[in-house]
C-alpha cells in the first residue's frame, strides 16, 4: 500500500506501540529474511503481530491519519523482499490463524496456513479442499491472489471473506463481491487485508478424500525442489504455454547467480541453494525473462510479489 511521507521511525514505534500495549509485538528494525520461505529481505522500520480484528482497523486508520505507508505480511510463501528493507509499517497476520467448522462449511483466519485448512477439512470429512493440501501459504494469501494448484483455485470454494479497506472499516463480502481472477482478486485490486475467509465444501469419504491429498503431496514432493528455501512458482502461466517448460526449453535449469538458482527439478522454481540475497533473486528473475523473451517471445510475468527497498550501499 503507497502512501507519502510520514513520521519518523522512532515516533512511529512509539505511536504503534500505545496502539497495540505490548512491547512484544511492536519491534524496530526487524529482519524479515526470518519470515520469508526464501529466507532472504532486509529491516521493517517498524514491525506489528497484531492479535485482533480490532487492532488490525486500528492499525490500519492510524496509517492512513499519518501518510503511514503499510505492508502486508503472512506466511512469506509468495514474496520476495527486497534487501533494503521495508519502510513505515510492516503487519504480520501470522497469529491469526484460527480455523472452525460452521456446517459444512470451514471459517479461517488469515495467518492460517492453507495446508492445515486443508487437513482441518480432511478431520471433519468435508470435501472440496483437496487441491489446497500443497500450497504453502497463508489463507490471507490465497484470499490476495486467488491462490491454486492442480486444477484447483481458491475462487471455487471461496464463500465469503472479512476485510479491512484502506480506511480502516471492518467490511463481510459476499462470493460475487470478490472479484475473484487468475491469481488476482478483489483484495489486492482494492488494497484490502484479507482477514478471514469461508470455504463452502460439502460432505465427503474421509478415506476418499485423504486418498487424493495423499497423491498430490506425492507430486508435489516428486516435481517441486522443497529440500531448498524457494517462493515457489516465480512466474504467472503466459497464455498458451508454461513458464516452467519455455524456461527448460532455454536451457536454464541449473542457472545461478549468486546463491539462487534455476531449479533443476522444475524449471518454474528459484531456489536458495548458497545463502542468496534478494538481489542475486531478482537478477536471476530478470536473466530468465530476458532469455525466454529472446528465443519464444513471450513475456513472462512475475506470479510472485517483489516489494521493499533497494540497497544503498
Amino acid at each position: 500500500m503507497e502512501r507519502g511521507p510520514y513520521m519518523r521511525k522512532e515516533e512511529l514505534y512509539r505511536r504503534v506501540l500505545s496502539l497495540i500495549g505490548d512491547r512484544d509485538r511492536v519491534k524496530c528494525d526487524e529482519k524479515l529474511s526470518n519470515y520469508t520461505f526464501t529466507k532472504t529481505g532486509g529491516e521493517a522500520d517498524v514491525f506489528v503481530l497484531p492479535e485482533s480484528y480490532d487492532e488490525v482497523c486500528a492499525i490500519e486508520r492510524f496509517a492512513g491519519q499519518h501518510a503511514v505507508p503499510v505492508t502486508v505480511l503472512g506466511r512469506g510463501s509468495n514474496v520476495i523482499i527486497r534487501d533494503g528493507g521495508i519502510r513505515g509499517l510492516v503487519v504480520h497476520l501470522g497469529g491469526l490463524d484460527r480455523i472452525r467448522r460452521d456446517g459444512d462449511s470451514i471459517v479461517a483466519q488469515c495467518g492460517a496456513a492453507v495446508i492445515e485448512v486443508s487437513r482441518f477439512a480432511l478431520s471433519c470429512g468435508l470435501t472440496g479442499l483437496e487441491f489446497a493440501c500443497g500450497i504453502p501459504g497463508s489463507v490471507g494469501g490465497a484470499l490476495y491472489m486467488n491462490a491454486g494448484a492442480y486444477g484447483g483455485e481458491t475462487a471455487q470454494v471461496l464463500e465469503a471473506a472479512v476485510v479491512v479497506d484502506r480506511s480502516g472499516r471492518l467490511l463481510r463480502l459476499k462470493r460475487g463481491q470478490l472479484d475473484m481472477g487468475y491469481r488476482s482478486s478483489a483484495v489486492s485490486k482494492n488494497g484490502y487485508i484479507a482477514l478471514e475467509g469461508t470455504f463452502a465444501l460439502h460432505q465427503g469419504d474421509k478415506a476418499a478424500i485423504k486418498k487424493e491429498m495423499d497423491r498430490l503431496t506425492y507430486l508435489r514432493e516428486l516435481k517441486q525442489p522443497l529440500e531448498y528455501p524457494s517462493c515457489g512458482s516465480v512466474f504467472k502461466r503466459p497464455p498458451g504455454h508454461y513458464a516452467g517448460k519455455l524456461i527448460q526449453d532455454s536451457g536454464l535449469q541449473g542457472k545461478r547467480i549468486g546463491g539462487v538458482e534455476v531449479s533443476t527439478k522444475h524449471a518454474g522454481f528459484m531456489v536458495n541453494v548458497d545463502h542468496g540475497t534478494a538481489t542475486d533473486y531478482i537478477k536471476l528473475i530478470h536473466y530468465v525473462q530476458k532469455t525466454v523473451k529472446e528465443k519464444f517471445n513471450v513475456d513472462l510475468q512475475t506470479e510472485v510479489r517483489i516489494i521493499g527497498e533497494n540497497r544503498i550501499d
